[in-house]
C-alpha cells in the first residue's frame, strides 16, 4: 500500500481529560472518512511527528488500528499544534477508498532558475502555492514541481495550463490562474501603490452613485 506506516489504539479519554495523554508523550487523534464509522484513536507522539514530516497533507499512510486485520488507508486531513509551544495537539485521518478518486490540494514547488532573474531590478512573484488535483490515492503526487527555466524574458508567466502531469492526476484548478512570472521590481512596486491609492474624485463619484453626499476637506 504505502512505505508510511504508524499505529494507533482506540482511544477511551475524551474532551480535557487529554492534556494528560499529552504529557505522557500520547497524542489524540480522530480517524473519519465517507461510509465508515468515526473512531476515537491515540498515537506515539515521536511517531506521529515523523510521520507528518515525511507524509504532509499529500502521502498515503497506512494506519494500523488496535483490533484490525489490515491497515487502513489514510490521509492526514488537519494537524493541531498548541498554540504557544507548537506541540501536536490532535490530528484528524481520512480514510481512503483505493478505487475511488479524491481531491486534495497538492504544494507547488518553484525548481530551476529563472534566466530573466539574471539581470537586476527584477522581482519572481509566485502567486499560487498549490494545485488542487483528483487522482486515485495511490497515485497522489506530494508535490508538483514547476521548472523555472523557461522565463527567459521580463513580464513571462507560467499558467497552470502550462503544467503537465501524470495522466493518472486531473488538474482542477482554474487552468488561467497565473502560477509564477517575472517583472521588473518597479512595475510591481507601481501596482501595488495603485491599489493602495484612491483618488479624491474616484470617492466622490462612489459617494454619487450611492446617493450620499462627499465629505468637504476642512478649512
Amino acid at each position: 500500500m504505502t512505505d508510511l506506516n504508524i499505529k494507533a489504539s482506540k482511544r477511551d479519554v475524551l474532551g480535557k481529560k487529554t492534556r494528560f495523554m499529552r504529557r505522557e508523550g500520547t497524542t489524540p487523534t480522530h480517524l473519519f472518512g465517507h461510509g465508515i464509522d468515526s473512531l476515537s484513536l491515540q498515537c506515539d507522539t515521536a511517531k506521529l511527528q515523523r510521520i507528518i514530516a515525511r507524509a504532509g497533507m499529500t502521502r498515503l499512510i497506512a494506519l494500523e488500528v488496535e483490533g484490525d486485520k489490515e491497515p487502513r488507508g489514510v490521509f492526514i486531513r488537519e494537524i493541531q499544534r498548541e498554540p504557544c509551544s507548537g506541540g501536536l495537539f490532535h490530528v484528524d485521518f481520512y480514510q481512503v477508498k483505493s478505487t475511488e478518486k479524491i481531491r486534495v490540494d497538492v504544494p507547488i514547488i518553484l525548481v530551476g532558475e529563472a534566466p530573466a532573474m539574471k539581470e537586476k531590478g527584477r522581482t519572481l512573484t509566485h502567486s499560487l502555492t498549490s494545485l488542487s488535483v483528483e487522482s486515485l490515492p495511490d497515485k497522489l503526487p506530494p508535490q508538483i514541481e514547476v521548472d523555472l527555466s523557461s522565463l527567459e524574458e521580463v513580464e513571462q508567466a507560467i499558467f497552470v495550463r502550462d503544467i503537465v502531469l501524470s495522466p493518472d492526476v486531473t488538474i482542477v484548478t482554474d487552468p488561467d490562474q497565473m502560477v509564477v512570472r517575472v517583472s521588473e521590481a518597479r512595475a510591481v512596486e507601481e501596482e501595488v501603490v495603485a491599489e493602495a491609492e484612491v483618488p479624491e474624485e474616484g470617492l466622490a463619484e462612489e459617494a454619487k452613485e450611492a446617493g450620499e453626499k462627499p465629505e468637504e476637506p476642512p478649512k
